[in-house]
Parts: C-alpha cells; structure tokens; sequence
C-alpha cells in the first residue's frame, strides 16, 4: 500500500487489491470456524458516523469483534466535534487510543484532514466523494459469480456519485472494463475519472463516461446502480427525478441489452420503482444481498492488512 489509509481506494495497488479479495474470501469460507479470530486481539477501531447507516456501521463493529478488536461506535454528535473541537484535534487524540479510524462524513475534504492528522490508519467509511469499502464488497461478489475480474465489463447507469467514483478506480485496479452512463450534470468526478483512466493504463482496462445509458450495459457482464437521491440531497428529489426518470431506470428492457448471464448489483438501500424496477432486483440475476453479506468478509480483511500489514495478512492463519 501506498499510504496508510483508505480514502478513495487509489491508495491501494492492484496487488494490495488482490490480497484483500484473497483473505476476504478465506475470512467468508472458515467463518462458522472463526477464521482470524483473535488476530487484531488487543486492538481498537473508533467509528465516527455523521450520517445513519446500517451495512456500514454493522460490519465494521462485527468485524472487528470477530477478529478480536474493540469497537467503539461514535455520533459526531458524542464527539467534541459537535462542540467546534478541529478535525485535526480530533485526529490527534484518537489516534493516542485507538489503532484505526473509519469515519463516515458529509464532507470528504474533512476526511482528509483527518487522515493528515492521525497516526493511525484511517479508514473512508462513506464520503460525499468515495466509496471505497462498498466497491471491496462489489468486486468479491463479481468474483465469486463470475470466477475472475480481468476481462468483465460492467456497465454503470444513474448517478455519477460516490460508490460510482470508487468503482472507476477498482475497476481500473482489477483490470475489468467499466462504462458509466449519467445524466448531464451529474457526472462522475473528473478527479476520480483521471485517476481511474491513469490507473488503466497499468492493468490495460477501459474506463469511460457516456450520456447513454444502452451504450453503457452493451454486453455488459454486470449492470449497476445506485439510489438517484442520496443522503444529503434529499431536496433536489424533484429535479433529480425529472433527470434520471425514465431513462436512467433499471428494468428488464435495460438488462437486455446486457449479456445473457449478467448479473446485477446495487449497494442498498434501495428504491424500487425509480433506480432499478422490482422484478429486477428481486430477480434471479440480482446479487444485491450477496454484496450486502460480503461488506462483512472484505472489511475483515481490510482491517487486517491496515493493521497487520500486506505481509502479515498473506501469511494469516484462516
């Protein structure tokens, strides 16, 4: 790893990426077996959540208790943070008790300063801008179905948002083809984008935006969507509405245009009737809760190589 956090999961190499996915998969196969229990034994991970969350906050602190760390779940509100303390105060402190931070913030500007003032790894657990942990979760899933990454396609449809962003980047790691169609105006970040694209040249994948959203699922291995409203923007829900309605839609007509045997994802929360139409996602080619299951496992192993480092993860007993 280039750095010792995660904030956009450009800070791994495709190797590190792979490791990851490896111990994951482990973790999820000895689970009843208590794969890695006990292997961060003595150490702690401080959560900071400024927006609600289930997924996220869930598999994070079973994570960490599986694996033997304390968790320690916390509110901005139950910070001083709430009170004006500085970010960088609040790094500095917690990183004299904890041995990592995930922290799921409105602002990624303030994860950044976070990461800038801690000592110890820090972890996005949601941005405004990434999405990191998700797309961990998005590529296990994709591997365990499709049994590789290199080569796939997957084709992105809605919101150029945060787990959009991350995709790009993962997508670039992993070597799979990625095309994401928005509306105008909602584009993914040109930020991101630029690192994906310089990424994409090492591991010989296309990362590409477009308006068309039946030019993005083209013999598409893996067709993906996200909510059109996320948390934070709830009063453009009208105007969002009228961009991405109905043409932005996941439906079975949309899925066709993909290959016979591709699959669907989407991060959850879901809704049904606007993003993505019933029979799809609770259809038998959606893996929305596979993926759902999987934060658990990468997480895990996510944990472990912040910790541990690359090394000690790959010589892991699971």
């Amino acid at each position: 790893m280039r750095g010792k956090d995660l904030l956009t999961l450009g800070e791994l190499t495709p190797s590190d990426l792979d490791s990851i996915l490896t111990a994951a998969q482990r973790l999820k196969e000895g689970r009843r077996a208590r794969a890695g229990s006990g292997a961060l034994s003595g150490k702690s991970v401080a959560m900071i959540f400024e927006k609600p969350s289930t997924r996220t906050r869930v598999s994070f602190q079973v994570a960490a208790t599986e694996l033997g760390a304390s968790p320690v779940s916390l509110s901005s509100s139950e910070l001083q943070l709430g009170r004006g303390e500085t970010v960088e105060d609040t790094g500095r402190v917690l990183s004299r008790y904890v041995h990592c931070i995930a922290a799921r913030v409105n602002s990624h500007a303030d994860l950044v300063r976070l990461s800038g003032s801690s000592t110890v790894p820090v972890v996005n657990a949601l941005s405004d801008l990434y999405h990191p942990v998700q797309i961990l979760a998005d590529l296990l899933t994709l591997k365990e179905h499709k049994g590789r990454l290199k080569g796939l396609r997957v084709g992105w449809v809605g919101d150029g948002d945060n787990v959009c962003n991350s995709w790009a980047i993962g997508a670039a790691l992993t070597g799979i083809d990625f095309v994401a169609a928005t509306p105008q105006g909602f584009e993914p970040s040109a930020e991101a984008f630029k690192e994906a694209q310089e990424l994409s040249k090492t591991t010989g994948t296309k990362v590409e935006a477009t308006t068309d959203p039946r030019e993005a699922v083209q013999g598409a291995d893996c067709v993906i969507t996200d909510t059109f409203v996320s948390m934070g923007l709830e009063a453009e829900r009208e105007r969002r509405a009228k961009a991405f309605m109905p043409a932005y839609q996941v439906d079975a007509s949309l899925m066709s245009a993909a290959k016979g045997d591709a699959v669907f994802m989407h991060c959850l929360p879901a809704h049904r009737g606007e993003e993505v139409t019933a029979d799809v996602i609770d259809g038998a080619r959606s893996l929305v809760f596979d993926e759902a299951e999987n934060r658990l496992h990468t997480t895990k192993a996510l944990l472990c190589f912040l910790m541990l480092g690359p090394k000690e993860l790959s010589g892991l007993r699971l």
